[in-house]
């Protein structure tokens, strides 16, 4: 089983491709968008499965937190955990933990993951990704799995980018926002074709949910807007496609997330903000490189 998670991508995007009536242009973020540091888990539970997915039950949780700012760079680190059931009764235990750093605007990124199988150490990626000033490449260094440099397009997106230019077309009413995103995930050389749908935003209250969490009553008062993303492997076309997975949520303009569901096509994923603790903003110094 094949376990991808990108929570906000923040899941998680200088080149973006916002998919409007018109050509395609990259577009400048509004300089007061930041994202706000803080601490959120979310308890997973299965939503749906088919029959011949090989998925009876599954129970996880996602802890993710982000710390930084905008001049300093961004932080994510995250762990998701599940727990799988099969129609045999077997269980395995899937633990990815992941961590990277992002320059604002997206000139550097830096990223590391390892993944665990029954807790046997299966996959472990590490890198880093820099954007010529130019019109140049993004070039990619890998040093886990193996040593290697790669050349990616120059309109390829990184994740803090992707979310921050996802809220930026929702504040203008776009609704639709299509870019190549690389975040270093599975063998650190993959790059995802993604295309953001955009719903209308969300008046404070209607999720009664976000009561039950401290400062949940505040979150519920931050412009937010229901976003559905669905990865593509790369290539020209993907109008008749199906997706790799798709994600939803809702994506509040501060860089929270809630109302998670990730869709694997044959099984569906249910994520609940069961906790949020807003950290403390850094201290605003320049990025280091």
């Amino acid at each position: 089983m094949r376990v991808s998670a990108r929570p906000a991508v923040v899941l998680p995007l200088a080149g973006l491709i916002l998919s409007v009536a018109g050509p395609c242009r990259a577009e400048p973020l509004r300089a007061e968008l930041v994202f706000a540091p803080h601490r959120a888990v979310y308890e997973l539970k299965l939503d749906r499965t088919n029959p011949g997915s090989g998925v009876a039950e599954l129970t996880g949780r996602i802890v993710y937190e982000l710390t930084g700012s905008a001049c300093e760079g961004y932080t994510q680190n995250m762990r998701y955990v599940t727990q799988t059931i099969n129609q045999d009764g077997e269980t395995q235990l899937a633990d990815l933990r992941t961590s990277s750093w992002e320059s604002v605007p997206a000139r550097r990124f830096r990223f590391s993951s390892t993944n665990y199988q029954n807790d046997q150490l299966t996959e472990q990626t590490q890198g880093t990704a820099e954007r010529n000033a130019s019109a140049g490449p993004v070039t990619i260094e890998l040093r886990r799995p193996v040593k290697k440099k790669i050349e990616l397009s120059s309109s390829v997106y990184f994740p803090i980018q992707h979310s921050m230019a996802v809220i930026a077309a929702a504040r203008s009413g776009k609704r639709i926002v299509t870019a190549d995103l690389f975040d270093g995930s599975e063998a650190g050389d993959k790059v995802y074709a993604t295309s953001t749908a955009i719903g209308r935003q969300v008046a404070p209250g209607a999720m009664k949910t976000l009561a039950l969490l401290k400062d949940g009553d505040k979150l519920d008062l931050v412009p937010s807007w229901p976003v559905s993303i669905s990865y593509f492997a790369p290539g020209p076309a993907r109008g008749d496609s199906v997706p790799l997975y798709e994600m939803s949520y809702r994506f509040h303009e501060n860089g929270v997330t809630s109302s998670l569901g990730i869709d694997h096509g044959e099984f569906a994923i249910r994520g609940e903000l069961k906790e949020l603790i807003y950290l403390e903003a850094s201290t605003c110094a320049p990025a280091k490189p």
